[in-house]
């Protein structure tokens, strides 16, 4: 019988305040959305990171001829200085994972594929391009090693480390998902304080059942639970609704560039990893706002 009282509560409690529920269930959807695709930014971020940064080669070009750069005053690289890079290099396995040496004519039909639409390319000759050492690493956060182990040494014209390209890329995208998370952040305040104030309206609307209940008897826990229930119900309506948003976006919006983009994006595998996450603080919030505002405005 109790339980059934407490349902028959929370139903009338919802049909009574049915905008005010509304209200929450929308708010809290919002805020949830905001959180979880902060969080699905970082994760996706960091999904990047990995497929990018094992791909990343520091690339130790070799002096030409006509070269102007400071280290190539004594003109083109020497066979010996060629082997003695390639040995050094051999050495510092196992952080120098492979060794891709490129020859000028190499560099030079690779610059046209990838100008083929440009005539830029044209006024550039074979032996103007310089040859390189490719290095590709097994622990790409080390490429200073190769950096400082190469930077000036005789031959060398220049090292240069594709992470110096991506990091802005990522500081970009890491400042966007923090953009998101504090949006999120300004979301919950809100839903938070839409949840205290339309409890202190529920309580005062319903002074007269509580007042009755408290006069036969029931405990303050009695009393105060249909309200908490209340909000928990609201508040997981807006979370699921968050939750399928995020998920349609991450199954439709993210699967339709995984299609088109040899790049790995989060799933909805990753979505469903950090609903239990984003359910646990939708309801834990709700909960607690719930029990503080109740404690501080319902006086029977």
């Amino acid at each position: 019988m109790r339980l059934q009282f407490i349902l028959s509560e929370i139903w009338i409690g919802l049909r009574r305040n049915l905008s005010m529920a509304t209200s929450v269930a929308l708010v809290t959807m919002v805020s949830v959305l905001f959180l979880g695709l902060g969080v699905l930014s970082q994760r996706q971020v960091d999904t990047m990171k990995d497929y990018w940064y094992d791909r990343v080669q520091v690339s130790i070009f070799l002096c030409t001829a006509k070269s102007d750069l400071p280290n190539c005053s004594a003109g083109a690289v020497t066979d010996a200085q060629r082997k003695a890079i390639r040995g050094q290099l051999d050495a510092m396995k196992p952080l120098v994972k492979s060794v891709f040496p490129e020859s000028q004519q190499q560099a030079y039909d690779r610059l046209k594929e990838q100008y083929k639409d440009s005539p830029s390319y044209r006024d550039i000759k074979p032996e103007q391009m310089p040859e390189s050492f490719r290095v590709q690493l097994s622990d790409p956060t080390k490429y200073d090693v190769i950096t400082s182990s190469f930077i000036g040494a005789p031959g060398v014209g220049d090292v240069q480390d594709q992470r110096r390209i991506l990091d802005p890329l990522f500081n970009v995208l890491r400042g966007l998902s923090y953009g998101a998370l504090s949006l999120a952040g300004l979301m919950v305040l809100c839903s938070v304080l839409l949840v205290a104030t339309t409890i202190r309206q529920t309580a005062f609307s319903r002074r007269r059942e509580t007042g009755i209940m408290r006069l036969v008897g029931a405990s303050a826990f009695i009393i105060q639970l249909p309200f908490i229930l209340e909000t928990l119900v609201a508040t997981m309506v807006g979370t699921a609704l968050a939750l399928g948003l995020l998920w349609a976006m991450v199954k439709y919006g993210i699967g339709y560039l995984a299609d088109k983009l040899p790049i790995n994006f989060i799933t909805t595998a990753d979505v469903l990893t950090v609903s239990p996450w984003l359910v646990a603080i939708a309801a834990g919030l709700a909960m607690l706002t719930a029990w503080f505002t109740l404690r501080r405005y319902l006086r029977v």
